[in-house]
């Protein structure tokens, strides 16, 4: 059974950081391009950043230089590390797992992020 549980979001000032942190269980982790995604009330779901197999990572430009995605192999964990928050940064955040080679995905139950003072 596919377990994708994300953890570590809050409320936090403008300004401020917060570590995401999501744990695959149930897959090879190590097969797997891990991402965040996010979606704020009343919009779209879109990507924040990704990560893949190799380790190469790929952000929304609106997060760049603030954001910082890692994986841990050995724990199959991937982080979301968010410095500089803004209020538009407040949205639901989701953890993905995908083996495109295979057409499997699998989302996690979301983590809710609110910046606001």
């Amino acid at each position: 059974q596919v377990q994708i549980v994300e953890s570590g979001g809050g409320l936090v000032q403008p300004g401020g950081s917060l570590r995401l942190s999501c744990v695959a269980s149930g897959i090879t982790f190590n097969n797997y391009a891990m991402g965040w995604y996010r979606q704020a009330p009343g919009k779209q779901r879109k990507l924040v950043a990704t990560i893949n197999t190799g380790g190469n990572k790929n952000y929304a430009d609106s997060v760049k230089g603030r954001f910082t995605i890692s994986r841990d192999n050995g724990n199959n964990t991937v982080y979301l590390q968010m410095n500089s928050l803004k209020p538009e940064d407040t949205a639901v955040y989701y953890c993905k797992a995908e083996r495109a080679a295979r057409f499997l995905s699998y989302w996690g139950q979301g983590t809710q992020v609110t910046v606001s003072s």
